[in-house]
C-alpha cells in the first residue's frame, strides 16, 4: 500500500483539518498522519474534462471513439475513488457539482504535468538533455577538447559535460568501472574489453631555453635528446612512458631531473635552465609566446601519438553520449 505522508509539528485534530475516514487515514506511530494514496486514472480525468465540456456522456463517447457505458464507468470510478459527486445527471446531459468544477482545474494540471514529463524525457532519449562524464588526459584537454565541447554545447545547449583530468591508465579503469561514460586517451596503452575509436593525432616536440645551444636547431632526434638533463611530466604521464620506451629500445635510460604536474610548470622549469622538456607540438608553441622557450621537431615516428576515445560500449551509451562522440570525430585531424 502506497502512502502520502505529511510531517506535523504538534498534535493536529484531523476530523477538523479533513473529512475523517478510517480508511484513508492512519497514523504511523511518530506523530505522522498517512493518506492511502488515490490511484487516479489519466484516462479517466481525460474523459472526465471532456465530459464537462461536451456537456454530455454520449457527444464525448462519439468524439473519444468509446463506449457511453464506458465512460460512465469510469467517472462512477473517480466519484468512488474521491468520496465525492463530481457530475449531476439531468435529461439534458451532465453538469459538474462544486467538487467537479474544482477538479477540472486540478486534473487540467496534472494532465499538463504529465504531457511535459514526457517531453522532457523524450529530450533525453534524443540527446537533447543529458549527462555526460568524460575522462581524459592533459593532452587532450589542452589542445583539443576546449573547441569541440564549446561547438557541442552550442548544438546541444540543454546537454552537461563533466569533465575530468585523468592519466591514461586511469582512464581505462574508470571506463571499465563505468565511472565515466568515455575517455580520451593515449593509444600506446593496452585495452582489455574496451571498445576503441580514433579521434586525433599529434606529434611531440622538445622545448628547450631561448639560448641553448639546441636553440637554433629546426629538428632533432632522440639521441640528441638524451645528451640533457631531462624536465617531465609526472610520474604515470603518456609522454614520460613513451620516452622511456623509446630511450630503452636503443638501451639507454633519460636523466630525468625533475618531475612536474603541468605543461605550463614543465615550461617554467625548462626556462629557467633546469633541463630541456617534451610536451605536445602544439603546445609548445603556444607557450614559446609566453616563455623563454624554443619549440623543435622530433624527427623520431614515436614521437607521433594516436588520441582515442574509449567506450565500454558505443551502442549501450546514452544518445547524449553517442551525439557527443559523433560531434567529436566528425572533424578529425592532425594537430
Amino acid at each position: 500500500m502506497f502512502y502520502t505522508v505529511i510531517k506535523i509539528s504538534k498534535p493536529l485534530n484531523i476530523k477538523k483539518a479533513v473529512k475523517y475516514d478510517p480508511h484513508l487515514v492512519k497514523y504511523d506511530g511518530q506523530n505522522n498522519a498517512k493518506f492511502n494514496a488515490m490511484k487516479l486514472d489519466p484516462v479517466s480525468l481525460k474523459l472526465f474534462i471532456r465530459t464537462i465540456e461536451e456537456g454530455t456522456i454520449s457527444r464525448t463517447a462519439k468524439k473519444e471513439h468509446i463506449a457511453a457505458a464506458a465512460i460512465s464507468k469510469r467517472i462512477s470510478d473517480l466519484e468512488n475513488e474521491l468520496n465525492t459527486a463530481l457530475i449531476i445527471r439531468t435529461h439534458r446531459g451532465v453538469e459538474p457539482t462544486c467538487a467537479g468544477k474544482a477538479l477540472i482545474g486540478m486534473a487540467r494540471k496534472i494532465l499538463h504535468d504529465l504531457d511535459e514529463i514526457s517531453l522532457q524525457l523524450t529530450d533525453y532519449s534524443n540527446g537533447l538533455r543529458g549527462l555526460i562524464r568524460v575522462g581524459a588526459n592533459i593532452s587532450a584537454i589542452t589542445q583539443f577538447l576546449p573547441d569541440d565541447i564549446k561547438s557541442f554545447c552550442k548544438t546541444y545547449p540543454e546537454v552537461q559535460i563533466h569533465l575530468k583530468e585523468q592519466i591514461s591508465p586511469t582512464i581505462l579503469k574508470s571506463v571499465e568501472d563505468n565511472s565515466v561514460d568515455l575517455g580520451i586517451f593515449s593509444s600506446t596503452y593496452a585495452k582489455n574489453n574496451i571498445q576503441t575509436l580514433s579521434y586525433k593525432t599529434d606529434r611531440l616536440c622538445l622545448i628547450v631555453p631561448a639560448l641553448h645551444p639546441l636553440a637554433k636547431n629546426t629538428h632533432i632526434t632522440l639521441e640528441e635528446i638524451l645528451e640533457f638533463d631531462i624536465v617531465g611530466l609526472h610520474r604515470g604521464s603518456n609522454i614520460n612512458y613513451i620516452l622511456e620506451h623509446a630511450a630503452s629500445r636503443i638501451r639507454k635510460t633519460p636523466n630525468t631531473k625533475v618531475h612536474v604536474t603541468g605543461f605550463d610548470t614543465l615550461c617554467l622549469m625548462v626556462e629557467s635552465g633546469l633541463g630541456v622538456g617534451i610536451l605536445p607540438e602544439q603546445i609548445g608553441h603556444r607557450y614559446s609566446k609566453l616563455f623563454s622557450i624554443t619549440p623543435i621537431k622530433i624527427m623520431d615516428e614515436w614521437a607521433e601519438r594516436q588520441i582515442d576515445i574509449c567506450v565500454r560500449s558505443y551502442d549501450s551509451l546514452s544518445k547524449a553520449a553517442q551525439l557527443f562522440i559523433d560531434h567529436l570525430r566528425k572533424n578529425k585531424a592532425v594537430s
